[in-house]
């Protein structure tokens, strides 16, 4: 089993940019910085590979910032549902964001343990998106023509795969200037 955690590099102005009205582009940054390093210890507290799919910088300051533990690949060109696709040619695989300040390693292990038994797994979030989607066979069709960024993502890509998919703890993810207020960080 491995996991893809996107994750875009932690540059004032182009991290968490719907954050900036409320903290500025520079706490933006930091804030995506530390909500990163925080994923990526919960991944490896759970005794799970970590790849990072960065962008933003090269894979080699991915690397040096995050440490030997983490392998690091460019998510190349495209759409976000073109990029997902890439990352879940490989397979088993957990689709995971760095932007779930509750994620801990009992979520990953409950993905794990239902992708055993079916063909893929999702982890609703709280604004109608999912904060992860784990895929034990080929879903091309998950990622295209899906609205992203919308209300609709979850439902969207539960009508891409097949019925019956086992569905995780429903999460909040850390988007809007409103989300703030839920998190100590």
């Amino acid at each position: 089993m491995r996991v893809s955690l996107f994750a875009r590099w932690p540059e004032p102005g182009r991290a968490k940019t719907r954050l900036i009205p409320a903290i500025g582009a520079e706490g933006a940054a930091d804030l995506h910085r530390r909500l990163t390093e925080r994923t990526v210890a919960t991944v490896l507290a759970a005794g799970l590979p970590c790849e990072v799919r960065s962008t933003g910088a090269a894979p080699a300051a991915f690397s040096a910032w995050l440490g030997p533990r983490v392998s690091v690949v460019d998510q190349g060109d495209g759409a976000l549902g073109d990029r997902l696709a890439r990352a879940a040619e490989t397979l088993p695989v957990l689709l995971l964001g760095a932007d779930v300040p509750d994620l801990a390693p009992e979520h990953l292990h409950a993905a794990v343990a239902a992708l055993a038994d079916a063909p893929a797994v999702i982890g609703p979030a709280a604004d109608g998106g999912y904060w992860l989607l784990g895929l034990a066979i080929e879903a091309p069709q998950a990622f295209v023509g899906v609205d992203w960024g919308t209300d609709e993502v979850l439902a969207q890509t539960l009508a891409r795969l097949p019925a019956g998919v086992p569905q995780l703890a429903t999460l909040a993810d850390l988007d809007r200037p409103e989300d703030l207020a839920r998190w100590t960080l």
